[in-house]
């Protein structure tokens, strides 16, 4: 997702994807940041140990508190279990804005893009230290040059060590290699923005990992969702219509685990729609006021229980939806105000999840 284009974003959770037929077929400065309210080290061990469930929220949620400059892991029961930096640590790179973070393959780091920044930027969890970067550091636009971005979005390490991410502005998608820090391959014509898949696309947001290694593209810029093979074909494309939008936006389309597609419009009110590959509208979710009203989210995806977690960012909460009911079963955040403090977020913009049982190094 992006903030600075005003046309009209979770990898552990495509784990969970039951196998698709492919034959069947977002930028304001961030707000100053605030330094956390301290946790105490020794109450760690004790909320992540916790043994009450919650039947909405089977894991935890990795949060990427972007005005905040920091990462979360908070539990179901609320409780921050790990966060990145601490209060008063220094970090060996600029941290600033993360957008959006997902786990890499093994849960022992997080890869991030700080879109306003013009970075990406991978962090190892039991180092606490940031052991990759690629982009040039800036507050202000990016460039196409080798080694720039610019507002790059939904940055993702393969299990086969190659980066991807949806360079917005520059109107591509990269696949670079984490060993050499070169373009291995480019989807897209740089500063060309025509949606004309995989020759060149429109403001692209997102290029979430799917099936059989295939990729699934979000453009902004005339709201369409794009499927590509491993090698590249264009396997079909859709258009997103959002029928209570004041305009499409969407932001960070994603494959549930039955094989559909879930994508947020980034708008207020927001909307959230799950859909077939043909476009086909199974679920539509919109308050146009409310507790339920979205505003402005970038990311929505579905877990495999079914339930939806939604980073609603200008409402600066996380939130999980049952679909089944349209209901708000799980928040954190407070709905409408910005803070620090335990229990609340200042602009979240991207969230992962991490299943029950899995501790990553440095969260004990």
């Amino acid at each position: 997702m992006t903030r600075s284009l005003s046309i009209g974003p979770a990898l552990t959770a495509l784990a969970a994807l039951v196998s698709l037929s492919l034959a069947a077929c977002g930028s304001a400065a961030p707000a100053p940041h605030k330094a956390p309210h301290k946790t105490s080290r020794k109450a760690l061990p004790l909320a992540w140990k916790s043994t009450a469930r919650n039947p909405y929220l089977p894991g935890d949620l990795l949060i990427a508190d972007r005005a905040n400059n920091r990462l979360l892991i908070v539990n179901p029961q609320k409780q921050i279990v790990w966060q990145y930096p601490n209060p008063g640590e220094k970090t060996n790179f600029p941290f600033v804005g993360p957008d959006d973070a997902f786990f890499t393959s093994n849960y022992r780091e997080i890869i991030t893009n700080e879109e306003s920044s013009n970075t990406i930027a991978i962090l190892n969890m039991a180092k606490r230290k940031i052991v990759w970067t690629y982009g040039h550091f800036s507050n202000g636009p990016g460039s196409s040059a080798p080694g720039y971005l610019y507002t790059p979005d939904d940055a993702f390490l393969l299990p086969s060590g190659i980066v991807t991410v949806a360079d917005i502005h520059n109107q591509r998608i990269l696949f670079i290699s984490r060993k050499t820090r070169q373009i291995v391959k480019q989807y897209g014509i740089n500063n060309y923005s025509v949606h004309n898949p995989p020759t060149s696309f429109a403001a692209p947001n997102g290029d979430f990992p799917g099936p059989n290694g295939s990729m699934l593209v979000t453009e902004i810029d005339g709201s369409y969702v794009d499927l590509l093979s491993a090698q590249g074909k264009l396997l079909w494309s859709v258009h997103v219509h959002f029928p209570h939008a004041n305009y499409n936006y969407p932001s960070d389309a994603n494959f549930t685990p039955d094989g559909n597609i879930i994508v947020a419009d980034y708008a207020n009110p927001g909307e959230i729609l799950k859909i077939s590959p043909q476009g086909k509208i199974l679920w539509d979710y919109f308050f146009s006021s409310g507790p339920g009203m979205l505003d402005n989210p970038s990311l929505a995806y579905q877990l495999k229980n079914g339930m939806v977690v939604v980073n609603d960012d200008d409402n600066n909460r996380v939130i999980v939806i049952d679909p089944k009911t349209d209901q708000i079963v799980w928040q954190y955040g407070h709905t409408g105000v910005a803070g620090s403090a335990p229990g609340y977020l200042n602009d979240p913009d991207g969230t992962d999840f991490l299943p029950a049982g899995v501790v990553p190094p440095g969260v004990k």
